[in-house]
């Protein structure tokens, strides 16, 4: 998340000056929201960065205060003239600021295609969705240029953000900044000698220019082949001056070889510098001396390099006489044998012959091999006494040069003496020439280093104006192109309004005469083409009039749940006007400040602290989870408060639960699988048997029936898991499962007698008296039942009886607030239409616009504000109260029907005629 500290100018007058906000931005409305702290909840204001630009002036280095308090302000211009003045903490976060915003300014400017852009049917992409909805989200597509994709990567600046930028930084304290009022002369120092070695830093990086020089933009640079040339003549130098450093320190008082032959300044420039060093005394000689110190130094390179290959010379000739007195024994002894062999040749067989033949063949080669080394020796030994006279020549040169180097030092020194002596006396004039050579010398380099960090500056403020500039081309571009589409759009509409409105003008005409006959008229053939039309599924079947349809209604919503029903005519016309209703809400919701930018500051808050119960945290749930935080944030609730039961558990809990469900025999496994596609058949994620959320489902309710043998299954639990698993994962929605009917339940709310629903529903009929008096008792006066329309309610969290976007704001406040919830939004969705049902004057009328009244109210804002203000006050104790008191009432009636059951099975077995009777259980089974 793009969020952190900047400063931003404010105030009028002596009190103007740069206050730390926390800024966090908005990528639903590319908006900047500024508040006072990251524990704030709602923003001081808001920057639009959709339409604004960016900028930000280079200070002149050694500028002084001024320049130090902005080198890291930007501002951001907006169309109507504003200008917002920002400042970070340092240059490296002003940067990554600029280029982030830039970015977020981008994408959202290339995502304004108004066909694609629906934010009821495709929700924020977000990595913290879970659950079945999360395999729903699409991706967002980019239509973006090749070329100036490419020309913004190679313009990016690569930089990090420090710690007071991301959602880490809100555990940091606000920078402290200074004040515009008290500032004294010491911090204006301060502020001086901080830019000054700011600007310092970076002079010696390698820096490249860019330069635009066709369409699709290159960046110009310098060869490989001139870079590897002018690292390697660096690296000789470096050898060079190492060599010659080492050879020099032990025999004379100079340091020789200090300045490069190819790098020699004027004189005044090297006393100027040396006397920057304070080392006046050697700078002289180092001049005069360098010359031979680099010859010297080639010198003895040289001759050592002569002393190895002698070395190497005598080894090998070691060698060659050691071969050569092995092969003079062989020779030796060859003959001996050759002596005795011809003696003894008489009477030898012919084939000793040959072998004796073949041995003095062999001594004669070795003969021959000798007599070459022998030959080898000789001119390896003119070598070595060549080389040993080459060596000699060497050592009177360099004795010469040593002595020649000695004679000039003597020069030196006298001519130093000697310069000294005249400066003693002159020394007002010499000094006065001495000192001003310096003073410029100085004020030259540090001018130079001024001018290098100004253009440094100046090319990375180049490349950002000139990335900006590519950005706004763009965008002009684009948005020059979508005007023209709107255009288009709207003479089409236009066109579409004048058809409508012709047709309803034939409707009223046709409503206005009086039906004479009943033939088929031409306006009623009208009026049925008009039904059709509005009937008519939205297709894709003409791709070019697509872009023209303003706000087409999906098939189905974000959470998956059917928006049109595909069978009665009359409930598709009222399902569309539902749902065009539903995105006016929305659309008008999106014209205030987002409640998303709050949430976003609140977790970016707790980002190094565990998260708590709070004041905060419950009105920003009531006020509703965004799609993208309500997966953590339910996971969150269920682990608050099913903790103690989590903790007696072993690892591997609730798979345990369903291998023992699935491998043993459980009653509760074929009442579940009749009720799995009974769930929510008007959900995708559940409308077939192939549907991913069938099998998790099933998974879910089997291993809670295992841990929960008195409850088993109980029709009811199935849509509890079904929502759940909409944004969890199986076993988050097990323990959800568990919160709902072990924790926020009263017991025997999900048995089989349901006694805990029935006392609810006396428990909310005095309330209804309580809070809503009319409408209770216009209720009692026409003798209307209406917990028969409201036990459902409570049973399964208004499951299918509210809007979709509606049971999911209940959902959010009674998962983290408990059963208290259900008789808020009850009693509230009842004083939504008080006035609607006290017009109704009959009990059918009433009865009947009860079953359905709660799919009319859309304005879930509206619900809400009535369930948790209006409503008010509303204790907990006192609903504990009344449910101990009917629970025990309650009780006392299901004894006395247990005995009137018993009393009439006694009955039926005594008596012939009523054998034949049967209980509704018994027919039940």
């Amino acid at each position: 998340k793009l969020c952190g500290y900047l400063q931003k100018l404010s105030g009028k007058g002596p009190l103007r000056g740069f206050r730390s906000r926390w800024f966090v931005f908005d990528p639903r409305r590319c908006y900047l929201y500024y508040f006072k702290g990251p524990q704030e909840a709602l923003p001081l204001g808001h920057l639009d960065i959709a339409s604004a630009c960016f900028s930000y002036h280079q200070p002149e280095a050694g500028a002084g205060a001024a320049a130090g308090d902005e080198a890291a302000a930007f501002e951001v211009h907006s169309p109507n003239g504003a200008v917002a003045v920002l400042k970070a903490a340092t240059r490296q976060d002003m940067t990554y600021w600029l280029q982030e915003l830039q970015q977020k300014r981008w994408e959202y400017c290339n995502n304004l295609d108004a066909a694609k852009r629906d934010s009821r049917t495709s929700p924020t992409p977000s990595d913290f969705s879970k659950g079945l909805v999360a395999k729903d989200n699409p991706g967002s597509i980019l239509n973006q240029n090749a070329s100036a994709e490419r020309a913004r990567n190679i313009l990016a600046v690569e930089t990090s953000p420090t710690d007071l930028v991301g959602e880490q930084a809100a555990s940091q304290p606000a920078p402290v900044q200074p004040s515009a009022i008290n500032f004294s002369l010491k911090q204006w120092s301060t502020e001086i000698k901080n830019s000054m070695s700011s600007l310092r830093k970076g002079n010696n990086e390698n820096r490249k220019s860019i330069f635009y020089t066709t369409e699709e933009w290159e960046m110009l640079d310098p060869t490989p082949k001139d870079l590897e040339d002018s690292m390697a003549l660096e690296e000789k130098r470096k050898q060079l001056a190492e060599g010659s450093k080492g050879l020099t320190s032990s025999a004379f008082p100079f340091e020789f070889g200090r300045i490069p032959h190819k790098t020699r300044r004027p004189l005044k420039d090297v006393i100027g510098s040396s006397k920057n060093r304070n080392s006046s005394d050697s700078s002289p000689t180092e001049l005069h001396s360098g010359n031979g110190n680099k010859l010297v130094s080639e010198l003895q390179l040289k001759y050592q390099s002569q002393q190895e290959e002698l070395e190497k010379l005598k080894k090998d000739l070691l060698s060659q006489k050691e071969l050569v007195r092995l092969l003079q024994q062989t020779v030796r002894s060859s003959q001996y044998d050759k002596y005795f062999a011809s003696r003894l040749c008489e009477g030898v067989p012919k084939d000793k012959l040959e072998l004796l033949h073949q041995k003095d063949d062999q001594i004669l080669g070795l003969n021959n091999q000798l007599e070459k080394l022998n030959l080898e020796k000789d001119s390896l030994q003119q070598e070595v006494k060549n080389l040993k006279c080459k060596v000699g020549e060497l050592n009177e040169q360099l004795g010469m040069l040593m002595e020649t180097i000695q004679a000039k030092d003597e020069v030196i020194m006298k001519l130093s003496r000697q310069l000294s002596e005249c400066e003693d006396n002159t020394s007002s004039q010499s000094g006065a020439v001495n000192s001003s050579v310096a003073t410029c010398t100085n004020k030259e380099l540090q001018e130079l280093d001024r001018l290098k960090d100004n253009l440094q500056g100046y090319k990375t403020q180049n490349k950002f104006l000139n990335k900006e500039i590519l950005e706004l081309s763009a965008l002009r571009r684009n948005a020059e192109a979508r005007e023209r589409e709107w255009q288009a759009k709207y003479a089409s509409l236009e066109a579409k309004l004048c058809q409508i409105e012709s047709k309803y003008l034939i409707l009223l005409q046709e409503m206005k005469t009086p039906v004479c006959s009943e033939e088929q008229s031409p306006a009623r053939e009208v009026i049925t083409q008009l039904l059709e039309d509005a009937l008519k599924a939205e297709t894709s079947e003409q791709p070019e009039q697509a872009f023209f349809k303003p706000h087409l209604v999906s098939e189905y919503d974000i959470y998956g749940f059917q928006t049109v029903p595909e069978d009665d005519d009359e409930e598709k016309l009222v399902a569309k006007s539902r749902a065009l209703d539903l995105r006016s809400l929305s659309l008008s919701e999106n014209r205030e400040i987002s409640t998303g930018v709050k949430w976003e500051n609140y977790l970016a808050s707790t980002m190094n602290r565990e998260m708590m119960r709070s004041m905060e945290l419950k009105n920003l749930i009531r006020s509703g989870i965004p799609h993208e935080h309500r997966s953590k944030m339910w996971k969150w609730c269920v682990n608050l408060h099913v903790k103690k039961f989590k903790d007696s558990t072993v690892p591997g809990y609730f798979q345990t639960l369903l291998q023992n469900a699935l491998e043993k025999q459980n009653p509760a496994s074929k009442q579940i699988e009749l009720d799995l596609l009974r769930t929510l058949p008007n959900n995708k994620h559940y409308s077939s048997p192939t549907s991913e959320g069938i099998q998790k489902l099933r998974n879910v309710l089997l291993a809670f029936s295992w841990r929960n043998p008195d409850i088993g299954y109980c029709q009811g639990l199935n849509r509890l898991v079904a929502i759940a698993l909409l944004y969890l994962e199986q076993e988050d929605a097990f323990w959800c499962l568990v919160t709902i009917v072990e924790v926020f339940m009263p017991r025997d709310y999900y048995t089989k007698t349901l006694l805990g629903s029935q006392v609810d529903q006396r428990v909310f009929k005095d309330l209804m008296s309580e809070k809503l008096p009319r409408l209770h008792a216009h209720f009692e006066q026409y003798k209307v039942d209406y917990t028969l329309i409201t036990f459902n309610w409570f049973l399964v969290i208004f499951v299918d009886s509210v809007v979709s976007d509606i049971l999911f704001k209940i959902w959010d406040s009674f998962l983290y607030e408990g059963p208290k919830v259900i008789f808020r939004f009850a009693l509230a969705l009842f004083k939504y239409k008080e006035e609607e049902i006290l017009k109704l004057q009959d009990s059918m009328s009433i009865f009947k616009y009860l079953r359905y009244f709660t799919r009319t109210i859309l304005d879930a804002r509206k619900l809400t504000a009535i369930a948790f203000g209006d409503l008010n006050p509303f204790p907990l104790r006192q609903i504990r109260n009344r449910r101990t008191y009917h629970l025990e009432k309650v009780r006392l009636e299901l004894t006395e029907l247990e005995a009137i059951r018993e009393d009439f099975l006694r009955e039926r077995e005594t008596c012939v005629e009523k054998r034949d009777l049967i209980s509704d259980d018994e027919e039940d089974s």
